[in-house]
């Protein structure tokens, strides 16, 4: 793709008779977030080692930005690009700002802008404290700021919101935006589904190392039999009577122990249910319709083999 910045073609990694990834083709666009998830196992750690270099390839190549990654061309690119690990392992005789400067060394950034990074993840007023009175929130900011050093135009983000509160989530989120506005790559992985649907461009899902479903949340959507819901609750004396006409119409209503009608069925049949609500609403209170989430479609492609092991 001619606005890719990272492609893979045909890449397996193995260990031993174990193929932690096997045979996955990808390729993520420029400035876009990119989402990754699957099981616990399912290979994604090792495509993201892959695809920073830190492992080599069993079958296949991986290119950054035009330049192999198993080539001498990529020790300049990865200077432009940021890795922050699912488990961050930091020094806790060091301070934050103290941590943030050795991190800016190795990467040939000026010290000064430590104090800038700190700020932009809320950790300004304990820049001088010992990372070993750090919160394991706290720690995860304190990786992601070594994830900002030096204006990354590529982030590889491994369950990056581990440990924070909603909050500090929140303010995560905010600063992805902000990153994607001005250009940066982002290739996130994570378990919180329900943050990624609607935070994603694209997405991945993985399963037993191999790429299993691939595009845009309504892609996904698209690709895989799932059911819409409809809540509805009535006014006074006319639960039986929606009942009643959604029933001709063809769908069925289920009273739900708080009281609320609750109809459910195929995605094809939005639309006729919404044409069947319409004439109904002046007998309605309220209305809620839920379209699958992520989670829905991960596990709809999981299959009961791995729902169990699914975060």
């Amino acid at each position: 793709m001619a606005n890719s910045v990272i492609e893979a073609r045909g890449v397996a990694r193995a260990f031993g008779e174990v193929r932690a990834v096997d045979g996955v083709s990808l390729a993520i666009e420029r400035g876009e977030i990119f989402g990754l998830i699957g099981h616990n196992g399912a290979g994604k750690t090792t495509l993201f080692k892959l695809m920073l270099g830190l492992l080599s390839t069993s079958a296949g190549t991986i290119e950054v930005e035009g330049k192999r990654v198993d080539g001498p061309e990529f020790r300049e690119v990865r200077r432009r690009v940021a890795y922050l690990p699912e488990n961050v392992v930091l020094w806790d005789n060091l301070s934050g700002v103290e941590t943030l400067g050795f991190f800016a060394r190795l990467k040939g950034v000026d010290p000064a802008l430590c104090a800038a990074a700190l700020e932009r993840v809320g950790l300004r007023d304990a820049a001088r404290r010992r990372v070993r009175g750090y919160s394991k929130g706290m720690r995860q900011r304190l990786g992601f700021a070594q994830a900002l050093l030096g204006d990354p135009a590529l982030m590889f983000l491994d369950e990056p919101t581990a440990g924070l509160d909603p909050e500090s989530r929140r303010e995560f989120y905010r600063l992805l935006d902000a990153l994607r506005a001005r250009g940066t790559t982002i290739v996130l992985s994570s378990h919180v589904l329900a943050e990624m649907q609607e935070r994603v461009d694209r997405l991945a899902i993985m399963k037993n190392g191999r790429i299993d479903a691939l595009g845009t949340l309504a892609s996904l959507r698209d690709g895989i039999e799932l059911q819409i819901r409809a809540e509805l609750r009535a006014r006074d004396g006319a639960r039986r009577k929606l009942a009643a006409s959604l029933g001709a119409a063809g769908f069925e209503a289920v009273e739900a122990a708080d009281g609320q009608l609750r109809v459910v069925c195929p995605r094809a049949r939005k639309l006729a249910l919404i044409a069947a609500l319409q004439p109904l609403l002046a007998d309605l209170v309220d209305l809620q319709l839920r379209e699958p989430s992520l989670e829905d479609i991960f596990l709809g492609h999981a299959g009961p083999e791995v729902v169990g092991r699914a975060a």
